[in-house]
């Protein structure tokens, strides 16, 4: 099946290298293609139900500030002209899917995902900066970049959190998980709350995934594609894509619960072998503050450690 990550590329080989290179040669080193951003095809996960809206033939090409100025308008309408059909592809645009493809001036760009034009520059800065979007804004793939400014912040963004936010953020997650799923979930059931009881389970999950990311320095995408992409990880991954996947699956309660408590020791022995916690408790919400100590800038290790 062809995805659409090979479909803007082989499109942009075939048309828009070509209208580059005839119609703005003179900016033709200093142009940046590629796909990045929202769309399953960034991750490369779309399939045949992705095709009904905001896929397609389509790229992105990125320009510095004095670029943009001088051409970005006419390489616009330039784009626009490309043909429509390619490969018996044509791109659907929904009534929010404008603006994925097509000229971009590159701080506008990653202002877009980060709120900033810049890489964050404190560990304030990265501290609120959420996960997901950090993923949407150097998922993908850059075709070319001779100038290098893009692909520039791509490799600042890609080289993850500080190591004192990782923590953070580590020590957090295992607060919310023994929250959620080791302590809320069963007593949610007894008492019959099962909308209490099937937001902990959801809230365990997405946040269990979260934790396993950061301990690979990986940002996690957002809840639609967070399970399909845990899968790759090195660490725990493919153990927790098949764990959540029995614990989403089976009815039974207390089956639930012991899935939930085995996803647990597993990331608890990760912290042993990382060296991240040596505390003995098989409750997540004991390793966190043992996690949050290990924070080396005083104002972070100040902070709540619920909060990251």
């Amino acid at each position: 099946m062809t995805k659409g990550l090979e479909l803007a590329e082989q499109y942009y080989k075939a048309y828009g290298a070509r209208m580059i290179q005839e119609k703005f040669s003179r900016y033709q080193d200093r142009i940046a293609a590629g796909l990045v951003g929202d769309g399953s095809e960034c991750y490369g996960f779309d399939d045949e139900i992705s095709r009904d809206h905001d896929w397609g033939p389509g790229f992105c090409l990125w320009l510095n500030k004095k670029d943009y100025e001088a051409i970005g308008p006419a390489l616009q309408q330039e784009y626009q002209r490309l043909p429509e059909q390619f490969n018996g592809f044509k791109r659907l645009t929904s009534q929010w899917g404008g603006g994925r493809v097509g000229v971009f001036e590159i701080e506008a760009f990653y202002s877009k995902f980060i709120g900033r034009p810049d890489p964050p520059q404190t560990l304030e800065q990265w501290l609120y900066v959420p996960e997901d979007y950090l993923s949407t804004g150097t998922n993908g793939k850059v075709f070319v970049d001779p100038l290098g400014e893009f692909s520039k912040m791509r490799k600042a963004l890609l080289a993850f959190y500080p190591e004192d936010v990782r923590l953070v953020k580590i020590a957090a997650r295992c607060m919310a998980c023994a929250q959620s799923g080791q302590y809320n979930y069963m007593r949610s059931v007894r008492r019959k709350e099962y909308f209490a009881a099937h937001y902990s389970e959801i809230k365990f999950c997405s946040d269990i995934m979260s934790l396993v990311f950061l301990l690979n320095r990986q940002y996690a995408p957002f809840y639609k594609w967070r399970h399909r992409a845990v899968r790759s990880l090195p660490v725990l991954g493919e153990l927790l894509y098949q764990k959540i996947t029995d614990l989403t699956s089976t009815s039974d309660h207390n089956r639930k619960n012991d899935i939930i408590e085995e996803i647990s020791s597993e990331v608890i022995k990760e912290f042993h072998s990382s060296g991240l916690s040596g505390s003995t408790s098989d409750f997540l919400l004991d390793h966190g503050p043992v996690i949050h100590q290990k924070i080396k800038d005083e104002n972070l290790k100040k902070r709540n450690v619920w909060v990251g």
